[in-house]
């Protein structure tokens, strides 16, 4: 069983790697031209929420499957969601991105929540997750707050890069906690 638990939790620290890789390079071109260039910003906008459906996809296809998986499952249906309802706010109505990010950090955060506690038992290191989860659904209210108390206001990717930057850092901390773990177990 021991070995099943090894491969798991490697598995899910080269994911973690590579969420917190791919949230560090979104804040950069954020931050570096989504500022600028409003296609390019409303592009990265659309982008966050399409690139965390996949990273979903990726996990629960590793991790045993969609069935296996719901939240991961239900993660990646809501993302594909969120990311078709930014681009309708960007047409429709741009000040209400803030809103939509708002509801979608508040909800995926509580699934993230539930996969970190449903993993803790099997491979443990997951705390940060369960962190980041916790933070996630505190930013969700946030960006709502900060919408409906601003009225809305057209968005700005580097108004979305804070909640990315904990999101990479919770992710690397996890991956980092999960490599000790397994140098420890073997």
């Amino acid at each position: 069983m021991a070995h099943v638990e090894d491969v798991q939790r490697d598995g899910l620290k080269r994911y973690y790697f590579l969420r917190a890789g791919v949230s560090v390079a979104w804040i950069i071109a954020a931050v570096a031209v989504g500022t600028s260039n409003p296609l390019i910003g409303g592009v990265l906008l659309v982008a966050y929420p399409a690139w965390d459906a996949l990273a979903n996809a990726l996990d629960a296809r590793s991790n045993g499957g969609f069935a296996a998986n719901p939240p991961q499952t239900f993660n990646l249906i809501v993302s594909l969601v969120v990311a078709f309802a930014v681009l309708f706010a960007l047409q429709a109505d741009p000040r209400r991105v803030l809103t939509v990010f708002g509801v979608w950090a508040a909800f995926a955060g509580i699934l993230q929540l539930v996969a970190g506690v449903r993993r803790w038992r099997a491979v443990g290191g997951q705390w940060p997750m369960v962190l980041s989860g916790a933070q996630s659904v505190l930013a969700g209210v946030f960006m709502i707050a900060g919408s409906i108390a601003g009225g809305g206001h057209p968005p700005a990717p580097v108004e979305i890069a804070p909640y990315a930057g904990f999101g990479a850092f919770y992710f690397l901390v996890a991956a980092i906690s999960l490599t000790l773990k397994g140098r420890k177990s073997r």
